[in-house]
């Protein structure tokens, strides 16, 4: 699959997909059935809506090069799977795609994981026989302090399953870093508290050369949920806060110049948050 690329002025940003699917939108936004999402039709198809009501997620990361610095966001479902479908398979070639963008494992400096859920923290660790070891060798791993002490004391919720394995790990080999959600790693390059999905959830803001881009992380998981801000997950931590967070960020970006880049959104994964005839849409 085509990569992706973007430049925020001196910045770079690319896209490496490890794997996709596709559900019923409802699937994952409940209020999303076909009535309600008759008025949005026209701008999320055919990108982010197909004619039956399916969307496509994609799970992918985020390589940023800013100020001699390659900063890899989420690392996606790895080698752990998925606690909620078992028969998942990794199609393994996610650390190969890496590599041809020019990213070998080894080159990477910073690891930031928006989140601790088990599909942005899996390539945190790789099996080496019998044991986990962590990928990426050289980088310093930066999690949340909020997030990781909440998920710490947490042990039973599926979506950090792969917890000990990818995230303790990690601080256990001493390449962690637990950081404020408003840690700033480059001057080009920061991270803005959104919480919500999860306790201590962030994403990532880029501006450079007066040119501004915004992660999202899992702020939210489809374009539609710009529009429909109150349209959350059933695994949200805080549903009221997740809305609040995502309208909070349409008043502060709708009808910029602010490139929107979504975490799971597929191609053009990219867009703008736009006011039409009163209503909020996402132009790509």
């Amino acid at each position: 699959m085509a990569n992706l690329t973007w430049e925020i002025g001196n910045v770079r940003i690319t896209r490496i997909v490890e794997f996709k699917d596709s559900y019923p939108l409802s699937m994952i936004l409940p209020q999303a059935n076909s009535e309600a999402l008759s008025k949005h039709r026209n701008w999320l198809e055919p990108h982010f809506l197909n004619q039956d009501g399916e969307c496509i997620i994609s799970y992918h990361t985020l390589v940023i090069e800013s100020q001699t610095k390659t900063i890899m966001v989420d690392t996606c479902i790895g080698e752990h799977g998925m606690p909620y479908d078992s028969s998942f398979v990794n199609p393994g070639t996610f650390l190969d795609s890496l590599s041809s963008a020019g990213f070998p494992r080894e080159c990477i400096d910073i690891v930031l994981c928006t989140h601790l859920h088990f599909d942005h923290v899996g390539w945190n660790t790789m099996r080496s026989g019998d044991k986990w070891i962590p990928t990426f060798p050289n980088a310093r791993y930066l999690f949340a302090q909020i997030e990781y002490e909440h998920w710490k004391s947490d042990t039973g919720n599926p979506v950090t399953k792969t917890f000990p394995n990818t995230v303790q790990s990690i601080l256990d080999a001493g390449l962690a870093e637990l950081v404020e959600t408003t840690h700033r790693i480059t001057g080009e390059v920061w991270l803005e508290p959104t919480p919500g999905h999860s306790p201590g959830h962030v994403s990532v803001a880029i501006a450079s050369g007066g040119e501004r881009a915004l992660i999202t992380g899992d702020m939210t998981h489809h374009p539609v949920q710009w529009a429909e801000p109150d349209w959350g997950l059933e695994i949200d931590f805080d549903a009221e806060e997740a809305a609040k967070t995502r309208k909070r960020v349409v008043s502060e970006h709708v009808d910029s110049s602010t490139l929107i880049i979504g975490t799971h959104y597929p191609t053009p994964t990219s867009g703008r948050i736009v006011r039409v005839n009163g209503n909020v849409e996402f132009e790509t």
